[in-house]
């Protein structure tokens, strides 16, 4: 049964999410004046609570942005090194200074590149214990494909953004590059879904969160 009231269970839910520090704070507002894609609330704390029971030692985070998600990563878990690929220029310039500003160089480690292009790069820093997929939303499969196979045997994967503001359920979009867009993501979900090497199940959290884990 879907709730008749699902915006008021999600401010009610992020009201009850204790606050972050003054440092996250700023980061999340600078995200906003900037438009700079970051995780909602809600769900990087499902992200966070999950890894917290998986407990992994090394994360490879393909999409940092402004390194958000990176860095509460790191924080949620002290023990664990998380790497994290960026192409654009100005964001990776903004993660690298907020890692730097929140001491944690010796925890987030970031590449600069296209994740399609900095293979030999990543496979430096593994195998991988999780793979967070949060970048170009075109390229999701090529992704998958590349850095799964530097997972360790226990690796989990989560992809982002796979509800797409809920326009996966929409039947009709009038822009044609966002329908193309969706059609991808769609094709995306289905394939991740029926992949013979994972099991997956999907979160309507956030944006719509995957998760895969090996079969076996």
């Amino acid at each position: 049964m879907l709730l008749q009231n699902e915006e008021q269970v999600l401010k009610y839910i992020e009201n009850l999410i204790p606050d972050r520090s003054e440092a996250f704070k700023e980061i999340e507002q600078y995200a906003v004046e900037h438009d700079v894609p970051i995780m909602e609330l809600v769900g990087i704390e499902t992200l966070l609570q999950l890894l917290r029971m998986h407990q992994p030692k090394k994360i490879l985070e393909i999409g940092t942005a402004i390194g958000y998600s990176a860095l509460r990563m790191a924080e949620a878990l002290p023990e664990c090194k998380v790497v994290s690929v960026e192409r654009d220029e100005q964001r990776h310039n903004k993660a690298l200074e907020n890692v730097k500003t929140m001491n944690m160089s010796s925890q987030v480690f970031l590449i600069k590149g296209d994740a399609l292009e900095v293979e030999h790069l990543v496979r430096e820093h593994g195998p991988f214990d999780v793979l967070f997929i949060d970048a170009a939303k075109s390229q999701y499969r090529k992704f998958f494909d590349i850095y799964s196979k530097m997972l360790s045997p226990n690796g989990v994967i989560f992809t982002d953004n796979i509800l797409f503001h809920g326009l996966v359920a929409e039947e009709k979009i009038e822009s044609r590059n966002l329908r193309q867009l969706i059609r991808k993501i769609k094709e995306f979900n289905i394939w991740l879904m029926e992949h013979p090497d994972y099991h997956t199940a999907i979160m309507p959290v956030g944006d719509g969160l995957a998760i895969s884990k090996k079969r076996g």
